[in-house]
């Protein structure tokens, strides 16, 4: 895209109820490359970590390819994927949001990795935690 750094972004994340603040997340990360690659959280991956979600990854993942800012959307099935995912798809750079900060600085040999603020606070965006 004309403007843009031929640089493949590439973020993570359940996506469950698509908002304001995911969109905004999205738009930021898109305008660092030429292309924005989202890993969604599988159901079993979400429900692995302690927070199923309430739309199936059949209806997350539509509502992200339907995002203007999206250019493709990958199965996140396993928390160590990310590796294979910057190898195999020649990603420049992973978005976090900012409470996830350090998480991923082990890849930093291979892709630069980045944590950005959020707008609404973790507290907030966190949805009920299914028993």
């Amino acid at each position: 895209m004309r403007g843009r750094p031929a640089r493949v972004m590439l973020t993570y994340g359940r996506f469950d109820m698509l908002h304001q603040d995911h969109l905004r997340f999205l738009r930021q990360i898109s305008a660092m490359g030429h292309e924005l690659i989202v890993g969604c959280a599988s159901d079993a991956l979400a429900a692995q970590s302690g927070y199923p979600c309430a739309r199936s990854f059949e209806e997350r993942r539509a509502m992200l390819e339907s995002c203007r800012f999206v250019s493709r959307v990958i199965a996140e099935t396993d928390p160590n994927q990310k590796r294979t995912d910057i190898v195999n798809y020649n990603v420049s750079a992973i978005v976090l949001g900012k409470y996830q900060y350090g998480q991923l600085d082990h890849l930093q040999d291979i892709a630069q990795i980045m944590y950005l603020p959020r707008l609404a606070p973790r507290k907030i965006r966190e949805f009920v935690k299914f028993s």
